[in-house]
């Protein structure tokens, strides 16, 4: 059984504490942490969507990730469904490749790109940990 499955049908919370319910950012920090080992700045979550785009746009912890073509367990996967990226999940390698991420009103789930794209999500870009950049 793959670990992800242990994550599947925990709650969404606005909050995102963790470890039994999450926003985005809380669910990509606690599987990076748990399942390898990278520990994620907290970024806040407000209400404007607008303000979320700018946090992962601006945010220095970007500095530390680079843009992928082909995605690997655990990469990172940051997704729009309308003109900004708001919205971060974490990549499977499982079944073809699937996104860990959790949706408001589902709980966390594990999405393939079709299943995404049925339910209006794009995927902006894979990102890689490459650590600290001088």
């Amino acid at each position: 059984m793959h670990w992800a499955s242990d994550y599947i049908g925990l709650p969404w919370s606005a909050t995102g504490e963790g470890p039994d319910a999450f926003n985005c950012w809380a669910l990509v920090r606690h599987v990076q942490q748990s399942q390898f080992g990278l520990d994620l700045p907290a970024i806040p979550n407000p209400e404007d969507l607008l303000s979320i785009a700018r946090h992962f746009r601006d945010h220095p912890e970007r500095r530390r990730w680079d843009l992928v073509n082909v995605p690997e367990e655990g990469d990172c996967v940051l997704m729009r469904q309308a003109r900004y990226p708001v919205h971060v999940g974490v990549w499977l390698g499982v079944d073809g490749g699937r996104v860990l991420h959790v949706v408001r009103d589902k709980g966390v789930v594990a999405q393939s790109r079709g299943s995404l794209a049925a339910h209006g999500w794009r995927i902006e870009g894979f990102y890689r940990f490459i650590g600290d950049r001088s």
